[in-house]
């Protein structure tokens, strides 16, 4: 049975692909092994796979890479359940990928600056680092009786897993961002619960400082667009 935070995972990260071209594209150019940060269920390292490149997918939750290497059967793919502010895999890597914003989920400053450091590590040289920042949120929050955002929806074995974004609120240096996930049994049973994830404020000059400081040399920026139901990014690149 698959876990439920792979669930929620998959039902609100999974369908996002507007990103997939760019990194397959900074795949062909640097070639692999590839080292994807924050791989949760596989959504970019099944398809750099399936591409054609060796992929080491690092996770805190193993129960997110367990789903992975179901999915990944038959693909080079390996994985490590990992903190990404003090990963020691023994290996360098041409390219190191961080998308959909985890570098805003460890911690401020200082977490950034132990993930830098770790990642710098597992470069070699001239390999390039790419980190995606979500750095033009627009706070909102749904009010009772108006419309918002749809939820997103799936059925799996009989339940039906719904959640929608009800809010983005500034928080001290950075962003709340609250959903409200519900579950419906086949018996018709409704459980409800808040979900909240805190975004560290980020912008990309304070990250190529930041990289500046932990021996990377800045090497250019991709903007990845908006779309109706997605934030953009910014994606700051750097080589060792």
């Amino acid at each position: 049975m698959t876990a439920p935070v792979a669930i929620w995972h998959d039902l609100e990260c999974g369908s996002y692909t507007e990103d997939l071209a760019f990194w397959r594209e900074l795949a062909r150019r640097q070639g692999g092994p590839i080292l994807d940060v924050g791989a949760g269920t596989g959504r970019t390292t099944l398809e750099l796979a399936r591409d054609g490149h060796a992929v080491t997918a690092i996770d805190l939750d193993d129960d997110l890479l367990t789903v992975l290497r179901e999915r990944g059967r038959g693909l080079e793919i390996s994985t490590a359940a990992a903190d990404a502010r003090s990963f020691d895999l023994g290996a360098v890597f041409p390219l190191c990928i961080v998308p959909m914003q985890t570098i805003q989920l460890l911690g401020g400053a200082s977490g950034r600056a132990r993930f830098l450091e770790s990642a710098a590590r597992h470069l070699e040289p001239r390999g390039v680092l790419a980190i995606a920042l979500a750095d033009e949120l627009e706070p909102f929050e749904v009010s009772t009786g108006l419309p918002g955002p749809l939820p997103d929806i799936t059925e799996i074995d009989g339940v039906v897993y719904s959640s929608r974004p009800v809010a983005v609120r500034a928080d001290g240096d950075g962003h709340i961002l609250e959903r409200r996930r519900e579950t419906v049994t086949q018996g018709g049973e409704l459980a409800v619960e808040q979900d909240l994830i805190h975004l560290d404020g980020l912008d990309p000059e304070t990250l190529e400082r930041e990289g500046t400081a932990a021996g990377l040399r800045p090497a250019g920026r991709v903007v990845i667009e908006p779309t109706e139901d997605y934030v953009g990014s910014t994606v700051v690149m750097f080589r060792a």
